[in-house]
């Protein structure tokens, strides 16, 4: 019997996985520290963001290894 790795939690509570496959993360900064921003800034900071190309093959592995 094959022995799957273990999931990364810390990787995996961070960004979402779409179901067409691409990565979404949630952009920095937008935990405190929120009410001295402007309302474009504060907006901006919300919602989440596409992963950069180049960790997609790394976030997935690490995920379903």
């Amino acid at each position: 019997m094959a022995r799957s790795g273990k999931t990364n939690k810390m990787l995996a509570k961070r960004i979402k996985i779409t179901s067409t496959g691409k990565i979404l993360k949630r952009s920095p900064g937008q935990n405190h520290f929120n009410a001295k921003d402007s309302g474009n800034k504060g907006r901006a900071k919300h919602g989440d963001k596409h992963a950069p190309y180049e960790l997609t093959d790394k976030s997935k592995a690490l995920i379903f290894n």
